[in-house]
């Protein structure tokens, strides 16, 4: 069952204190400006130089940001932790050489953003900007149903940059690709207040001329108990 929407609009969230919700704490920040690069290993320095020079840019800056909630949230010295990409290309801790299998990170970026979120359990993080809802509309028959279609509208740029970053949002903490079917997997009941289907918890923020979307995947649930539609 698709629930109505809200008003329009989402609660804006400001670019650069670290905001909590749901035991995550989330960081979004304006790439105006210079950046101050982050302390990189040798490890994370040979990534970076293996990216196309349009993308070194960002992709720093978005470390720059993990390594501030993580060396907030254990109490370390940024410079002792590392970013690493997964096989999968999902962002992995370690802090001093050794994984941290409890933190889980995630980054995103847009022209204008970019954003880190850190939570005790998967965690997904997306940045969509109002002036893309127009291309989520050319694929939306690749990755939104009939309701979720119903649910955001046509003429509503906020609801389907919403849409957007839900879903992608959503398979980032699952730790798969936007590409393929897992989009259609997630199932948005709701964009305000967000609820999608399964064991997720979701929060939208309106940042700037961007929408920004944050998912926490939920461990299995104990054998015999009912899992969320």
């Amino acid at each position: 069952m698709i629930r109505e929407a809200g008003p329009a609009g989402f609660r804006a969230i400001a670019p650069g204190p670290v905001h909590r919700w749901g035991g995550a704490a989330l960081v979004v920040v304006r790439r105006a400006g210079p950046l101050r690069p982050p302390p990189l290993s040798v490890a994370e320095r040979r990534v970076l130089d293996g990216l196309p020079a349009r993308r070194r840019a960002e992709w720093a800056q978005g470390r720059l940001l993990v390594k501030r909630l993580v060396g907030e949230a254990l109490a370390v010295p940024p410079g002792k932790v590392e970013v690493l990409p997964r096989d999968d290309g999902s962002p992995r801790v370690l802090v001093g050489g050794v994984a941290a299998p409890a933190v889980h990170v995630s980054v995103s970026h847009t022209a204008r953003h970019v954003a880190a979120a850190l939570a005790p359990v998967p965690v997904g993080v997306d940045l969509c900007e109002t002036a893309s809802a127009a291309a989520v509309h050319r694929v939306a028959d690749h990755v939104l149903s009939p309701g979720e279609l119903s649910l955001i509208g046509t003429d509503r740029p906020e609801a389907a940059a919403a849409a957007w970053a839900l879903k992608e949002a959503a398979v980032k903490a699952d730790r798969r690709s936007v590409f393929g079917a897992a989009p259609r997997r997630v199932v948005i009941l709701g964009l305000r207040p967000p609820v999608l289907g399964g064991r997720r918890r979701a929060m939208v923020w309106r940042a700037d001329d961007a929408v920004l979307a944050l998912v926490l995947a939920h461990p299995a649930l104990p054998r015999g108990s009912a899992a969320a539609p």
